[in-house]
Formats: C-alpha cells, sequence, structure tokens
C-alpha cells in the first residue's frame, strides 16, 4: 500500500532541513488528525493511517535529534519527562494492539486451513464455533483495551510555560502531544473495526437475514470482520447437508484470504509505528542522558 505523498508548503528559511520545517510538521498533522477522525472501520484507512502516522513520528524524531541542546536546557526538562511518560502509555497501547492482531491472524489461518481442508465436512462446524466463541472473547479484551485508551486521552504535555523564543522547542512538544493524540484515535479506530458485532441467531433470525441480503448489501454494512463473522453464522448448521454449505463455504474461504490480507496489512503497520515510537523513546532518553 503506497503511503501519503510529501506535502509541499511555503516556508520560512531556517536552520532545519526543508521536509521538517515547523509549517511542514504542522500541515501533516492538520491532515492525520482529520484523516483519524474520518475513518474508522475501513481496514485498508486504518493500514494507510498508521503507515502515515510512522513517517510523522520519523520526522518529529529527526527534529528531537537536531534540538537535543534545546530541549536538554534545564526549563524544558520537566516537559521532556512528561513526554516520556506519555509514550509509555502509547508503547502499551500499540503493543497491545499487536497481539490483539495476532491471535486474530491465529484464529483466521486455523479456520481457513479447515475450510478448505474439510469441505462439506460437518466437523467443519466445530471450527466455526471455535470462532465465534474466539470473536466473543477477543470483544472482552478489546473491551479493556478501549478503558485504557480512555485514560490516555486525558494525558497532555504543558507548553504554556514554555517562553516565546523557544520556537523550536515549543514546535517539538506541541507535535508529540498532537501526534500521540492522533496515535489514540488510531488505535481505536483499529479496536473498533476488530469489535464488530458477532450476531447471535436468533429463531433463524441469521438464515432469513443472509437470504433477505444481497452480498454487496452485507459488504456495505460490514467490514472485513464482520463480514466473517456474518456469513459464519449464516454457515453453522449448513455444512455436511447440502450443496448450498458447499457453496457457502467456498465463498467464506475467499472472505477469509481478504481477512487475512487486511490483517496482514494491519499488523505490518503496527509494527512500524511501535519501531518508530520506541525510537521516539530513546531520543527523548538520550536528551535527557545526552
Amino acid at each position: 500500500m503506497a503511503g501519503s505523498s510529501p506535502i509541499n508548503v511555503p516556508v520560512r528559511s531556517i536552520s532545519l532541513p526543508s521536509r521538517l520545517l515547523p509549517n511542514s510538521i504542522e500541515a501533516e498533522l492538520n491532515e492525520l488528525k482529520t484523516f483519524s477522525t474520518t475513518n474508522h472501520a475501513d481496514g485498508e484507512a486504518i493500514c494507510t493511517g498508521f503507515t502515515r502516522l510512522a513517517e510523522l513520528y520519523n520526522n518529529i524524531e529527526e527534529i528531537i535529534q537536531t534540538d537535543q541542546k534545546a530541549l536538554h536546557h534545564q526549563q524544558n526538562i520537566k516537559l521532556v519527562e512528561e513526554a516520556l511518560d506519555d509514550s509509555v502509555g502509547l508503547l502499551d497501547a500499540c503493543g497491545n494492539a499487536r497481539d490483539l492482531i495476532m491471535m486474530m491472524k491465529e484464529q483466521v489461518q486455523e479456520l481457513q486451513s479447515a475450510l478448505r481442508r474439510k469441505g462439506r465436512n460437518s466437523s467443519i462446524e466445530t471450527n466455526i464455533h471455535e470462532y465465534i466463541s474466539f470473536r466473543k472473547k477477543l470483544k472482552k479484551k478489546i473491551a479493556q483495551s478501549l478503558k485504557t485508551l480512555k485514560k490516555l486521552e486525558g494525558n497532555s504535555i504543558s507548553i504554556c510555560s514554555l517562553p516565546v523564543d523557544c520556537h523550536h522547542v515549543l514546535m517539538v512538544v506541541k507535535a508529540l502531544r498532537e501526534s500521540n493524540a492522533i496515535a489514540v484515535s488510531m488505535f481505536r479506530s483499529f479496536l473498533c473495526f476488530l469489535s464488530m458485532p458477532v450476531m447471535k441467531t436468533k429463531a433463524g433470525g441469521w438464515s432469513l437475514i443472509s437470504k433477505l441480503m444481497p452480498e454487496r448489501s452485507c459488504q456495505k454494512l460490514f467490514n472485513e470482520v464482520g463480514i466473517v463473522d456474518f456469513t459464519l453464522s449464516t454457515l453453522q448448521g449448513k455444512v455436511g447437508k447440502n450443496i448450498e454449505a458447499k457453496i457457502d463455504a467456498q465463498i467464506q474461504v475467499r472472505r477469509l484470504e481478504t481477512l487475512c490480507a487486511t490483517i496482514k496489512c494491519l499488523e505490518q503497520g503496527l509494527d512500524g509505528l511501535f519501531r518508530c515510537l520506541i525510537r521516539n523513546r530513546v531520543s527523548l532518553l538520550n536528551v535527557i542522558t545526552p
């Protein structure tokens, strides 16, 4: 997936590299703020968001290294320490997201292999039941993660005490604060993406819905995770009984392949972002102990 294109804006002439000028960083931040609040359920959009956020953190890291002496000034150390405290929470949130996507990946691949291997064999129902049970447990873990993210929302770096002439320091602190807020928003979007509701079968409700709802309409209502949940519930009880179940199983394999591709993209995006967050933390630590 291609990353975002560079942002070209008029800038003032200062000593920093041109692509890391304050105006450029501010433009990136503003675009990502909008992006993070308008894409919630689309897996591809979330992947793009993680990639762009990682690029932003890379730019901020270079600025931190450039302004290391200014940041190390006694009056700024407290701000750096606050940024370090925030970095711990973000690393935990990103690490937790990576754990969740790994669990999802394992379950999807296992079910995918079972569907390919067993076809119309009724024992596949056991695998389907295990997957649906896993999804319910995953939703509980996601609910806990959302509560943790809520606590991170209240964290912000105070910048009001900075002298007005500390332009570079002010820019770094502001960029960190706003980037962290964007990261929290994107982690929430990721969790919402994974927590598409597992529908319960009531009096054949799933079967009726599946007959009345065209596939295109289903895709509009659900994301990649939700559509798998939907079709698995309709498939349950059919496998091994008729040809329709065999066709449903083949369709489900294709949908699992689509979900696997999305999961792989999310996994790569989270891995890249996690590495950027670690490098940012190391750079902040180097400010305190140069």
